[in-house]
């Protein structure tokens, strides 16, 4: 039998996912062989384990619908076992002639090759191997069809091997001979066939001996352009399943949109509904009210008339008498006269008019509708206020709004170190806070916080407006707002306003919250390093503003705080010194 030039090389037992020889080969349905545990990881974890539907090839990347059912090759791996246990005997006997322990035949002669690089086989091994090769082949082995022994795939090793490895621009080859098509070495003018990975460059196979690259983790080219091409089709697999995941992510904010745009419709729509009605309520209201004026008049007219009629009568029967008298005083007859005069004079009856007027029996209607107004327009002026803080418990961006000129409200704040947890450092004049890595030796007064590391001021409000501004520079962690007196200041601690807290918190240098049950996430764009805290004891408001850009953060409104109310600041633990920096009272920066 006539012998290939050609040696196999181990590159051509590699596995292109571990990148070692072949342990338990098996071969996918496109022809590609792995081990058998290498591709399964690389399914579970790497294609399926993204949430793909599909299986692929990572070197021809052939798609599988259904995950393919993989048996081991046992034609590739007993030649693997068989070229691992040549390529391990010593350089004399892989010279000559080699028979093999479990094979018969004998060659009657040795046939004599080329000194064998390091991962390459002689020829007269390559032999052997053929020989075994095809007393193994068996149908569905190495990923091809049942082969004969004058099938040019079945002599030629190079034809065998294409259904493990993809086609490839260079062929490797005896480092005394060169491919046309190899580039060749400027220096020794030989085919680049090896690859220096410790200096990322192509070499010759005289390069490899040379100082230069002695010592260096050299390899194959085109084992190294095989692995290279396999770690490229992962890769791009990666690239495409982030790029897919992107994809969806901004069909997914497009779709948040189109929603977010149809609830606003339907709420605008909904909006404008409830005040048409409240509009036509109110122009009912209005009709109704004046038919109760009207009708208040007509009643009025009706008893006016009546009374007329009835003093009318009264006036025409004693113009009557008197006209009856007059007669009488000038007649002549005597005896007429004393007959008819007992009867004229006494007195007529009459009604008492003195005590008959007309009045209107109903209230002032005015007075009415006005203070039932009054509170009307006060409830829909806070309907704004009451849906912008609706919108800001979905964590909603806030609109930039100014702060109101707060120079007439600044207060002058200390702290009190009586209140203090013992781990907080007080500077002397009480404007600045900080936590220390130890506990002081201080006294344990009802009023210290024994738990949490914070701190009141000595300054207490129940009514007015106040105003005051902390330094909080670079710091990752604080909390500042205020706090009721008699809240509990012993153990573990619930802050929210049920429990007597108001305060803005920061946690990791990025997420703002106002703190209740559950906590409001805020989106705050412009980190500031001046906290500005305003309080309007009146109307139950605590707001906190960016003192330096002049931008409010969050606004809380109730009806009133049930108690006199004290500043409250927390520099929170100083985290092995990332968080160390103190918290300062500053002086309120006054604007024009």
């Amino acid at each position: 039998m006539a012998l290939p030039a050609a040696c196999l090389s181990e590159d051509q037992f590699t596995c292109s996912i571990c990148l070692e020889v072949f342990k338990n080969p098996v071969s996918t349905p496109c022809g590609h062989s792995f081990c058998k545990p290498c591709i399964n990881s690389y399914w579970n974890g790497g294609e399926r384990g993204r949430g793909a539907k599909f299986y692929q090839c990572p070197l021809c990347k052939e798609s599988f619908r259904k995950r393919p059912e993989l048996h081991i090759n046992r034609t590739l791996k007993e030649i693997t076992e068989q070229f691992q246990l040549m390529a391990s005997l010593p350089a004399d006997a892989r010279v000559g002639g080699v028979e093999h322990p479990h094979h018969h035949h004998h060659h009657p002669q040795s046939v004599q090759s080329a000194p064998s690089r390091p991962g390459e086989m002689p020829e007269s091994l390559l032999a052997e191997m053929i020989t075994r090769f095809q007393q193994l082949a068996a149908p569905g082995m190495l990923g091809a069809t049942p082969s004969h022994p004058s099938d040019p795939q079945t002599l030629n090793p190079d034809v065998a091997f294409q259904t493990q490895n993809p086609p490839h621009r260079y062929n490797v080859s005896d480092p005394g001979e060169f491919s046309p098509s190899l580039p060749l070495c400027p220096v020794h003018l030989r085919g680049l066939e090896f690859f220096c990975r410790t200096d990322n460059t192509c070499i010759c196979c005289i390069c490899v001996e040379t100082a230069e690259h002695r010592g260096h983790a050299v390899v194959p080219a085109h084992r190294e352009w095989q692995i290279s091409k396999s770690h490229l089709g992962i890769a791009e697999v990666e690239l495409k399943d982030l790029i897919c995941e992107r994809q969806r992510k901004v069909e997914e904010i497009h779709i948040s949109v189109q929603e977010i745009k149809a609830a606003a419709e339907q709420e605008t729509h909904l909006v404008v509904s409830a005040f048409s009605k409240l509009i036509s309520s109110v122009e009912v209201c209005q009709a109704e009210v004046m038919e109760v004026i009207n009708m208040s008049v007509q009643a009025a007219e009706l008893r006016a008339q009546s009374l007329l009629r009835e003093v009318e009568e009264e006036i025409a029967a004693l113009q009557e008498r008197r006209t009856t008298l007059s007669q009488l005083a000038s007649t002549e007859d005597y005896v007429l006269f004393l007959k008819a005069f007992p009867a004229l004079s006494t007195p007529p009856q009459t009604k008492d008019w003195s005590s008959v007027s007309v009045r209107s029996q109903q209230t002032p209607v005015f007075k009415t509708v006005n203070q039932m107004m009054e509170g009307l327009q006060e409830e829909i002026s806070k309907l704004p206020e009451l849906c912008r803080r609706s919108s800001s418990t979905q964590s909603a961006p806030r609109p930039k709004t100014k702060a109101p000129r707060v120079e007439e409200y600044a207060a002058d704040i200390t702290l009190d170190p009586s209140t203090a947890h013992p781990r907080l450092l007080i500077s002397p004049d009480g404007k600045m806070v900080k936590c220390g890595e130890r506990h002081q030796l201080v006294s344990d007064k009802p009023q210290r916080f024994d738990r949490v590391v914070c701190v009141m001021a000595h300054q207490g409000f129940s009514s007015g407006r106040h105003y005051w501004e902390v330094e909080v520079g670079g710091k990752t962690d604080w909390d500042l707002g205020i706090a009721s007196r008699s809240v509990n200041r012993k153990g573990k601690i619930t802050v929210s306003p049920a429990h007597g807290y108001w305060f803005l918190s920061l946690r990791d240098g990025t997420d703002y919250a106002f703190r209740t049950e559950p906590s409001i996430n805020l989106m705050v764009n412009v980190r500031p390093s001046r906290i500005g805290v305003f309080v309007d004891c009146d109307k139950g408001q605590v707001s906190f503003y960016n003192a330096e850009a002049r931008i409010l953060i969050y606004s809380f409104y109730s009806d009133r705080f049930p108690d006199t109310i004290h500043p409250f600041f927390s520099p929170c633990t100083n985290k092995s010194g990332q968080n160390e920096a103190p918290l300062i009272i500053c002086p309120v920066s006054v604007t024009e």
